[in-house]
């Protein structure tokens, strides 16, 4: 049997938030490299998308925009609750 799981919006985000947490909690390190590299391919992915979109209109589901919108908003939140909760102290930083 072939199903597709429907997830909402928020589910995504939320999944998306508790794996960035936990991969920001086991090593901050390799967390703060894949922010960085995965963040910055998801938002241009995303800018190319809305420009392409704007410049002539496709049958793209206005679900990929949000989608793509909350991983990159989730990436953010993740790394910006990380340097709150520990004061900006990275474990990589100490020598």
């Amino acid at each position: 049997m072939n199903r597709t799981i429907k997830r909402s919006l928020i589910e995504i985000f939320l999944l998306q938030l508790i794996c960035w947490m936990a991969l920001w909690l086991i090593n901050d390190f390799l967390a703060t490299i894949l922010t960085l590299c995965i963040g910055a391919v998801v938002f241009s992915v995303l800018l190319v998308a809305l420009l392409a979109e704007f410049v002539e209109r496709s049958k793209v589901p206005r679900q990929y925009f949000l989608i793509m919108f909350a991983s990159f908003f989730a990436i953010l939140l993740a790394a910006m609750l990380y340097a709150v909760i520990f004061k900006g102290k990275y474990d990589f930083l100490i020598l």
